[in-house]
């Protein structure tokens, strides 16, 4: 593949790249497309592209502070969704054998929208129980040994990470999980090496680390820390008041949140104020794990293609 010349300077200001992974691959995206990169059973590198369209209202909504958390976490649920379906699909090819053409257009139809709605779902579904849950199972085994609402939020918020860790611990025994994780690793190498301007080979990649300030891991530690803080102002008389209050707040907890991870990403060079994002770093320590080669070769592949597809594109707008 060609080397490409990062426009992003020409636009203003310096493109902000981030990615997910997916099953046996990873997907990257850029200021106008995401790209997803599979590696097939046959060792090829199949690709997934699709340009990004937001609407105007939410591209004005993702500009405001503290609301923008949510609508771009939604967002990014509702788009990934159709990378982690067509990462879904191959997958199941190699596995299964080919879907017939006729099958494959009406599973697409459904799938994609389908994918989508489950994954939004999915998203506020977990939030609700890893909400709720910690803030009943506190209530139960601490509520009535001593007072202080503070104390008993900081237990809850203990108590939410056990929760946390136990859950990623668990499931990253998973063979599929655990190479999934492998690839989460890759992704963040790629963006690493890419913001250190060095040239994007499996070599050069290999030497960065797998953590970053921007993952998402870093977020979910941030909801924690934050929702320990902000519940603390709020008063209750039952256990029920108690988690009405949790959920009626999780929005506040998501945007301020949001916005402690974009502070802690843009000081990390500051040697005190860095330390600020060293918990999400540590959780990363779970939701990552070193990647193969080969896997960062497929990370570099989407990397270097969603790159050229932008510069395309930039170059047909400026046109």
């Amino acid at each position: 593949m060609r080397k490409v010349k990062d426009l992003s300077n020409n636009q203003g200001a310096a493109a902000i790249y981030g990615g997910q992974a997916v099953i046996e691959g990873v997907m990257m995206g850029g200021r106008h497309v995401n790209v997803t990169a599979v590696r097939r059973k046959n060792n090829e590198i199949s690709f997934y592209e699709v340009p990004r369209a937001d609407k105007e209202w939410v591209k004005t909504l993702k500009k405001i502070p503290f609301i923008r958390g949510l609508v771009s976490i939604i967002d990014s649920s509702a788009k990934g969704a159709k990378h982690l379906n067509f990462a879904t699909e191959k997958y199941a090819e190699d596995e299964e054998g080919p879907i017939e053409e006729s099958e494959k257009k009406g599973w697409d139809m459904t799938m994609v929208l389908g994918v989508a709605v489950v994954g939004i779902l999915s998203f506020i579904f977990g939030k609700v129980i890893f909400t709720a849950t910690p803030a009943i199972i506190e209530q139960i085994l601490f509520g009535k040994l001593f007072d202080g609402k503070v104390l008993h939020t900081m237990i809850e918020g203990v108590i939410k990470i056990i929760l946390l860790l136990v859950y990623l611990y668990v499931i990253s025994l998973t063979p599929l999980i655990k190479r999934l994780f492998m690839y989460h690793g890759a992704e963040h190498k790629v963006i690493s090496a890419h913001e250190a301007g060095v040239e994007l080979t499996v070599s050069n990649v290999q030497k960065f680390s797998r953590l970053h300030y921007r993952c998402g891991s870093s977020f979910i530690v941030f909801t924690v820390i934050v929702g320990v803080i902000i519940y603390s102002f709020v008063s209750y008389d039952t256990l029920w008041d108690r988690v009405l209050w949790r959920l009626a707040l999780l929005p506040v907890v998501i945007g301020v949140s949001y916005e402690v991870l974009r502070m802690t990403n843009a000081v990390r060079e500051i040697p005190v104020l860095r330390l600020l994002g060293y918990p999400g770093l540590w959780l990363q320590k779970l939701t990552t794990k070193e990647p193969t080669d080969d896997m960062v070769e497929v990370s570099i592949a989407s990397f270097k293609r969603m790159l050229e597809l932008d510069q395309q594109m930039s170059l047909n707008k400026v046109s």
